[in-house]
């Protein structure tokens, strides 16, 4: 028997996702649609002996094939065979969803609509006969509650048991079929007939509400309640920067940092004791000795410590996400972010570079004008993404032991407002031009549903594991290759191509304090990919003669990395640091996407010189103010 093909459609924020995760689980795969940056969610499942393929579309308001989004999912429903197509309707916005599923009735794509959160419905009093809906459209018609296992799985029979050849839209659907037929075969302008279809769309919406829906005394929602606090004009940005602190004591203080510090001792105490003894044991040659314990495992070890932190941090995120909180945020900096020639959508692809870079500057496609998305693609880079994080939390933890949370918070605060003032340059010089209109659905408020939330964090922070297994990887024995070697052979670190290299760099950060070769050859790596300047500096800090057969090798080599940052950075140096760490040249993979996302090799030079310059004068400013104050 053939596998039963599914797709799953709708505006966002219907909860087709919750859905998606709670038939398919772990079962998914997901990539990207060919040539776009817009997540491609595939995920199977079985009912009966049956096999089932489900494809979780991005949600859409229309299908005018204007965006990325749009023009995948009906791209997908007209050039793919499947056996269904299951439009979910969030049921307490039923008016305002049933666009969408008339412009897909309009393509001839027939549809089992999905009456999904009936809880909320219920709530505000609204009543959907189903049985009116159905003979009001034509189509089959179920009922859902996104968040109740129970409820979805029921879904799994509908799938099996639904032929929907055996249905045919109402004669009130095929009327307004044929009267959009003619209105496009007609002589006036296209605007024209845009807005006439608009009109005859709404004209059906309001026939189907009238036979089957009772709206009842629908009131201010709950919704629009917690949002008169949340998003009050005075209030609003108060409370999203106490949120956003909340996370970062979760991620640094309460949670994150306690399990990144047993993480800590496990890797580079136990472990590096443990494979240093073992390959001394096994004679293995020194120098192979040296490239795993101060080579790859100091190198992704140091990495690997701050995974808990990192996905501590995306949990935090994607529960926020689930509340519907973050969607509010683009409506909360609305007001910041037109001062600098852009709205409020803008913040959108900000926040997505809290996670990582690539598809935050990808994610700027979405955005409505051209100056707006070159805008956002440059400045994006500014944003503390996850690769950052290690540097910020090892320099935190180690010179702010008592501050660490508050110092890490100060670091996404100044680039967040780099990006913002970089932004009003941008948009009032290069990329002058009109300002932008703003359009953004606000979700109801709700509980997340915690599998949805878990399955988001894995999906973002399993990113960073492969980073750490293979660019870190490779960049590990490269940079311990280049702090062992010179071109002569063999060398001491201070004689190595490292040290050289590193010492070239340096001259560059005489007035940031922090003009030691090791900084400069951190500094030059990160370039590569910003996990490797901590990667760099467990292994140049933190080498030692693990090759002998000393008890205290892993703590030996723990305690040099410790006391060699602590001789090589004071408290105002280390600060420098972290602020030129957070605001430099992008990593290549995110300067190779400045080039296809913006269209020439010009961008991205101008990307990493730019970045580099302010980095380098803003950390100059940091260091020479804190040295005039005191703080030296």
């Amino acid at each position: 028997m053939s596998t039963l093909a599914v797709a799953l459609t709708g505006n966002p924020n219907t909860g087709k996702s919750t859905i998606f995760n709670e038939l398919t689980g772990a079962r998914q795969k997901i990539g990207n649609w060919p040539g776009v940056t817009v997540d491609k969610k595939v995920g199977y499942t079985r009912y009966k002996d049956r096999a089932i393929s489900i494809v979780d579309l991005p949600g859409t308001y229309s299908v005018n094939a204007r965006s990325p989004e749009e023009k995948i999912v009906i791209d997908y429903l007209m050039n793919n065979k499947l056996d269904l197509v299951m439009d979910v309707v969030d049921s307490s916005n039923i008016e305002r969803n049933l666009f969408l599923t008339v412009q897909l009735l309009e393509q001839g794509i027939p549809l089992l609509i999905d009456l999904n959160m009936q809880d909320d419905a219920a709530r505000r009093g609204i009543k959907i006969d189903v049985k009116k809906l159905e003979e009001a459209i034509g189509m089959p018609v179920v009922e859902t509650v996104g968040r109740s296992s129970k409820s979805t799985k029921k879904l799994l029979d509908v799938f099996t048991s639904t032929v929907m050849s055996q249905y045919h839209v109402s004669p009130q659907v095929q009327e307004h079929i044929d009267k959009v037929q003619a209105i496009k075969a007609g002589s006036q302008s296209e605007s024209d007939k845009e807005e006439a279809i608009i009109e005859a769309r709404y004209a059906l919406i309001d026939k189907i509400m009238a036979q089957a829906v009772d709206m009842g005394n629908v009131g201010q929602s709950k919704s629009e309640k917690i949002d008169h606090f949340l998003a009050n004009g005075f209030l609003a940005l108060p409370i999203f920067l106490l949120i956003l602190y909340a996370v970062f004591q979760i991620t640094f203080t309460w949670i994150g940092q306690p399990i990144a510090d047993f993480l800590d001792d496990a890797i580079n105490t136990d472990f590096v004791d443990f494979m240093t003894d073992f390959l001394t044991d096994a004679g293995v040659a020194d120098w192979m000795v040296s490239l795993v314990c101060d080579g790859i495992i100091s190198g992704v070890g140091a990495v690997l410590t701050f995974v808990p932190l990192i996905f501590v941090l995306f949990f935090c995120l994607s529960f926020l996400d689930g509340t519907g909180y973050m969607a509010r945020i683009a409506f909360i900096m609305d007001p910041i972010m037109r001062r600098c020639g852009l709205t409020g959508k803008g913040v959108m692809p900000l926040m997505m570079g809290f996670g990582c870079g690539v598809p935050a500057i990808m994610g700027a496609r979405a955005l409505d004008s051209e100056k707006d998305r070159m805008v956002s693609i440059l400045v994006t880079p500014f944003l503390t993404c996850g690769a950052k994080l290690p540097i910020m939390a090892l320099f935190a933890a180690m010179f702010f032991p008592d501050n660490a949370a508050n110092v890490v918070f100060a670091m996404y605060i100044i680039g967040m407002v780099m990006a913002i003032v970089v932004a009003k340059g941008l948009g009032s010089t290069i990329f002058k031009d009109k300002g932008s209109t703003f359009l953004l659905e606000l979700p109801p408020y709700r509980v997340p549903d915690m599998k949805t939330v878990l399955l988001e964090t894995w999906d973002k922070g399993k990113g960073y594991l492969i980073k750490a297994g293979t660019i870190i990887f490779a960049a590990s024995v490269l940079l311990w290759v280049m702090s062992n070697y010179n071109f002569s052979g063999p060398a001491e670190i201070e004689d190595s191509i490292l040290a050289t290299v590193g010492s070239w760099m340096s001259h560059l950060f005489v007035f940031q304090g922090f003009d030691t070769w090791e900084a400069g050859a951190a500094v030059l790596s990160g370039i590569m990919a910003k996990e490797t300047v901590v990667a760099t500096i467990g292994i140049l800090y933190g080498a030692g003669d693990v090759s002998t057969e000393a008890e205290d090798a892993a703590d030996t080599a723990t305690t040099m990395m410790q006391t060699g940052m602590a001789t090589a950075f004071t408290s105002l140096s280390a600060f420098a640091f972290m602020v030129f760490s957070q605001l430099y040249t992008p990593c290549v993979t995110a300067l190779g996407t400045i080039k296809k996302e913006a269209g020439g090799w010009k961008w991205v030079a101008f990307s990493a010189l730019y970045m580099f310059a302010i980095a380098w004068f803003v950390s100059l400013l940091v260091y020479q103010i804190g040295r005039l104050l005191g703080f030296e």
